[in-house]
């Protein structure tokens, strides 16, 4: 008997397919109302983020740096995301990154889902989902940094957390350099951001989005979101299916195998005065190959206040841990994030 090691998303999916096209013909007997219809916006164009040689920024001429840091700026506040190369992480350590996950996702469900392994980071699918399209054809570790150093959690993959635990840090020295660059164009300090975010108050998440038999224009991988941290770096392989708003359309991100993919958080916008964009992006599931990625999120404290640096502030000042909190609340109650609209004022 063969043991599967994907999570049962396909009967789970079509569970909530059912109720939700119950709900629909409920809406439809009632007032025509369409809120209940699933609709996935199909792709509309491809594209290449913009692509920032972070080798600039050591460079002995002085308008190379000026310019490779306006170029981070620009596409901060124009994208939202942005591609790096020459970021200072070698191949062979996001090669064995990759290869370990791999292995990670490759245990039995069931002892993915019962075994405790880093005090039961695994998640899969959407356990709030009340309708289809709010389900995610994925699975997912959600790793703390502060859980590295715990060697015992980790069980049989001692290779995957001696992995992480060089991964981690050069991931953090990335999201610190080009999140401090982010906030002196904005007159912060130049040691704000490392105040603020370090590595006992960001975490990773290892994805993996299984192949489905369903089309990619019925099913997200993951669903439309914005990240609510600082700063998200994605290391991602070359399946693709990573989609972005762009002036108000979905657009697909070509990968790029040299490159990390930087995308601002919602504590940036918000600490930035909307003059960075966080942007709602996806992940389509694929009908024929696995997607594997790795995303590392800075993030604060809880208890870190954000205020917007201009004034008047667009933004009321909250706490993280408030953010968070009504985060939460929502997805429990409508099913999805609202996010920074709960506290403009």
């Amino acid at each position: 008997m063969m043991i599967d090691s994907n999570p049962p998303l396909l009967h789970h999916y079509q569970a909530l397919l059912r109720k939700s096209d119950k709900l629909h013909q409920h809406a439809n007997n009632n007032n025509n109302d369409r809120t209940f219809e699933i609709h996935i916006d199909p792709i509309v164009d491809e594209c290449e983020l913009p692509l920032i040689d972070l080798s600039g920024l050591e460079s002995c001429n002085a308008t190379e740096r000026v310019a490779c840091t306006a170029a981070i700026c620009k596409a901060a506040s124009e994208w939202g995301f942005f591609q790096v190369v020459n970021h200072g992480i070698n191949t062979e350590l996001l090669g064995n990154m990759k290869e370990e996950q791999i292995k990670l996702f490759k245990v039995p469900f069931e002892e993915k889902v019962t075994s405790g392994i880093l005090h039961n980071p695994y998640r899969w699918g959407n356990p709030t989902a009340t309708r289809s399209n709010q389900f995610s054809w994925s699975e997912a570790f959600h790793i703390p940094l502060t859980r590295i150093a715990d060697a015992a959690s980790w069980g049989e993959f001692t290779a995957l957390r001696e992995a992480i635990n060089e991964f981690a840090p050069a991931m953090l020295k990335v999201s610190r350099l080009l999140a401090s660059i982010l906030a002196e164009n904005l007159g912060y300090p130049n040691d704000a951001i490392e105040k603020l975010c370090d590595a006992s108050t960001s975490f990773m998440r290892l994805n993996h989005y299984p192949s489905c038999p369903k089309s990619k224009d019925e099913i997200f991988g993951l669903i439309p979101h914005t990240d609510s941290d600082f700063l998200t770096i994605l290391y991602q392989d070359q399946v693709g299916g990573l989609l972005l708003m762009k002036d108000s359309k979905w657009v697909a991100v070509k990968p790029n195998p040299d490159a990390l993919i930087v995308n601002i958080g919602d504590l940036f916008q918000a600490w930035s005065n909307d003059v960075y964009k966080s942007v709602e992006h996806k992940v389509v599931a694929n009908e024929k190959m696995d997607r594997y990625s790795i995303a590392y999120f800075l993030c604060p404290s809880h208890s870190t206040i954000i205020n917007g640096y201009m004034k008047p502030s667009l933004y009321r000042k909250f706490t993280f841990g408030e953010y968070r909190h009504q985060i939460q609340e929502d997805v429990k109650k409508i099913g999805h994030k609202i996010g920074l609209p709960r506290f403009l004022l």
